[in-house]
This record gives structure tokens, C-alpha cells and sequence, in this order.
């Protein structure tokens, strides 16, 4: 694909002239890229913006033609309307610890491709099995950590299942864990459990968890544009942007330019709104060339590598803020899928703080823990973003507990009884 260049000016310079009042142009997804540039056109009477549609009407070249089709297929439209939210969610949960090899990935998304709108596994768990070609077992096992995923409850077999899911997110004590499981279980004889001591709080627990556990997502209904086009042909990574939905600028001062300074001033305005979409594009196909050359595995059908925003600052000698505005709200289309361009970098707490550097303190705290009274993952949760100055979630402390091979609080307590 060719993209236009200006003469003779770096790309750096150009961000600090005219990318300084156009950031906003590389931070819009595709679908709004129109209206950020018709709120441009207000003030500059000399310019036409025409939408992608308009554009890819008139436009007769193989590039263009070649992917238009891509980005109005049937495919991509079954992938980016409802589904998108709650499986654009899930795609970013799929690394490690909980999956830290290719085979749990591979099945941690073929999991994903057979759950329903409501958040439940469609499928029975042997035919993923088969299509695999691993073992039940080898399923389970991966299905089970999806506990740990947001939405809670998502890829329970059923609403109890979703329900005992659902209650990690509760930091409850051994014995109203307990009562609330023996509920959930036996919800059909719940008149048994009344007198049972502790009951009322835990039908108060049981009134918290979300049936269906997808119920947040089931509203939004919403197309995806993708940007970036990357396709493996017979072995080779072709990269592409859509084109076809690009909007053009058109300039037109009827010769005036040369008559009268006001016209001058906005025709340079006008050049700069131009410039500043082509920059647009040129980092944006930068950044996919990139991803190609960091995730080339994954595009191959392997796993995602780790990668921060300071990798490719460096390597496209951009700012870390403006890389982080050019990744936002971007999709592209690839053979495994559309994916958010933010579903490629790593999820680190922060640029000083590392997760090893977490996981170890959390490790260290527990080892010197009051052994009468051991640490909830909420009072680890408070220690760390204390210690840190993070504003991490519980969830994630309970991820790296058990990406560590801690018991939770309860069954620590336990081991320890036995140890005295």
C-alpha cells in the first residue's frame, strides 16, 4: 500500500507542528473519523470532507477494490456486532498466569468462540475436546479458570456453576463460603438451609451474583471498523490498511489563495488537517508493522508475546502518550479474528512496576503471615497498592496468588492447624 509523504520533514517534527492541535485525529476509531474532521470543516469553508463510502465509490485502484470486500465481509460482521464487547473483553484475559502456554490459549480461545450471548459455554465440553483433538480433562482444566475471568461467572456450564464462579469475587469466610456452595447446589430445597447458622447473609451474597453473568454486555450492539488489515498468505504477512473507509479531504479555494490572506490562512490549515490524516495512517501502519515483527507467532498461530508501549516509543521514535493514542479504540482484522490493538500489549501494572515485582512481595508477605490469621486476598489487595501506589483490583491479586501456587486464605489457615 502506498501512503503520501511530505518533503523533507521528519516525522518528528511534523508531530510537534501539526499533530500538536490534531492528536485527536489518531486517538478516533475509524467509524468516527468523519465527524472528528467535519468539526475541522466548521471553521474552514474551503475544505470537503467525504465519507469512506463516498470515496471507495469513485476509487478504481487493486488496493482499494481488494479491500473493500474485506471490510464489509459477512465474516467480520458476525464477529464485530454483539458479541464484540463481551469477546473483545474475554481476548484480552487470555495470557498469563492463568494462561501461560500455547495449548491453554489455544483452548481458552476455542472456549470463547462457543460462548453464548448470555455468557454460558454452548457447546459440550467433548466437542471442543475433538476439535482440538485433546482431552476432556485438558478442557476442563482450562474452562475452570475462566472463574477468574471478567464478567464473573462467564463460561459456566449453567447458572449454578456461574453462581459458584461468581462467588470469588466475594472474600467470605470458610464457613459462609461453605453454606453459600451447599445453597447454590441444593437452590431447589433452600427452605432446608434456614435454620442454618449464617443463612441470611448468605442468601444476601447469593442476591449479588448476576444471572445471566453476560448481562452487562447484552445492550450494546456495535460495529467494528478495523484499521489495519493483516493477512498470512501461503506463509507471508501482508499488512494493509482499510482504505475503503478512509474519508478524503478535498481542498478547494477556487484560486482565491493567492488574493486574499484569509484564504491563505485557511488553505494552510486545511494542508495541515491533510497532513495530519496522512500522519495518522503513517503511524498506524508503523504500529502494524511493528506488531507483525514483535507477534509474528501469533499471527502464525501462536501465542502473544509480551510487549509495552515503551518498545515500540522507542523503535518509532514516538512519545509513549502518542503511541497510547494511536492504539486506542483500534481493531485489526487478521485470519484468528478481530482483535484491539490494545489486546497485544502486556498488561503491566505500570512502567516502574512490574508483576514479578508484585507477585514477589505478595509471596513475601505471606510467608511472614500471622499463622491464627492468615491474609484475606482484600488485605493483601490493600498492602500491595499501598506499598506500590497502584490501584490494582482484587481479582488481580487473587490471579497472581494462584499463578503462584498459593492456597486462599481458608485453606492456609488449614494447613497451618495440622502443622501445630
Amino acid at each position: 500500500m502506498k501512503l503520501r509523504t511530505t518533503s523533507n520533514i521528519s516525522a518528528k517534527h511534523k508531530l510537534s507542528t501539526t499533530m500538536r492541535s490534531w492528536l485527536h485525529i489518531l486517538q478516533t476509531d475509524l467509524e468516527g473519523l468523519k465527524d472528528t474532521l467535519e468539526e475541522a470543516k466548521k471553521e474552514n469553508p474551503f475544505i470537503e470532507i467525504k465519507s469512506g463510502n463516498e470515496v471507495k465509490s469513485n476509487q478504481k485502484s487493486k488496493s482499494s477494490n481488494q479491500y473493500q470486500k474485506n471490510s464489509v465481509s459477512n465474516t467480520i460482521e458476525a464477529l464485530s456486532l454483539s458479541k464484540k464487547s463481551l469477546y473483545d473483553r474475554l481476548y484480552e484475559q487470555i495470557q498469563p498466569p492463568l494462561f501461560p502456554t500455547k495449548t491453554s490459549v489455544n483452548i481458552a480461545l476455542e472456549i470463547i468462540k462457543n460462548i453464548n450471548n448470555n455468557g454460558y459455554l454452548g457447546t459440550d465440553i467433548s466437542k471442543i475436546a475433538k476439535e482440538l483433538n485433546t482431552s476432556v480433562d485438558a478442557v476442563e482444566s482450562v474452562r475452570k479458570r475462566f472463574a477468574y475471568l471478567e464478567p464473573s461467572g462467564v463460561g459456566a456450564i449453567d447458572l449454578y456453576e456461574s453462581f459458584l464462579f461468581q462467588l470469588n469475587d466475594f472474600d467470605l469466610e470458610s464457613k459462609l463460603y461453605s453454606l453459600c456452595t451447599k445453597i447454590i447446589k441444593d437452590f431447589e430445597n433452600l427452605g432446608d438451609y434456614q435454620n442454618e447458622d449464617g443463612f441470611l447473609n448468605a442468601i444476601k451474597i447469593i442476591r449479588k451474583l448476576k444471572n445471566p453473568p453476560a448481562l452487562e454486555f447484552q445492550e450494546e450492539v456495535v460495529q467494528i471498523i478495523p484499521d489495519i488489515f493483516i493477512e498470512n498468505q501461503n506463509g507471508e504477512i501482508k499488512v494493509s490498511l482499510n482504505n475503503s473507509y478512509y474519508p478524503e479531504i478535498v481542498i478547494d479555494t477556487n484560486g482565491l489563495e493567492d488574493e486574499f490572506l484569509f484564504v491563505k490562512k485557511k488553505l494552510k490549515e486545511a494542508k495541515n488537517l491533510l497532513e495530519a490524516l496522512e500522519l495518522r495512517k503513517e503511524t498506524l501502519t508503523k504500529i502494524a508493522l511493528m506488531l507483525v515483527e514483535y507477534q509474528y507467532d501469533f499471527f502464525q498461530g501462536g501465542d502473544i508475546k509480551p510487549l509495552k508501549l515503551d518498545d515500540l516509543s522507542v523503535e518509532l521514535d514516538r512519545h509513549h502518550s502518542t503511541i497510547s493514542r494511536a492504539i486506542s479504540n483500534k481493531y485489526l482484522s487478521c485470519n484468528r479474528g478481530i482483535f484491539s490493538l490494545k489486546s497485544f500489549f502486556s498488561t503491566a501494572i505500570d512502567e516502574d512496576t512490574s508483576n514479578r515485582a508484585i507477585k514477589s512481595y505478595i509471596k513475601e508477605i505471606i510467608k511472614n503471615e500471622d499463622k491464627k490469621k492468615p491474609l484475606s486476598d482484600n488485605k493483601i489487595l490493600t498492602l500491595v497498592n499501598k506499598k506500590f501506589g497502584t490501584n490494582i483490583g482484587r481479582r488481580t491479586i487473587t490471579k497472581y496468588r494462584i499463578s503462584e501456587s498459593i492456597e486462599s486464605s481458608n485453606q492456609r489457615k488449614k494447613q497451618y492447624q495440622l502443622k501445630v
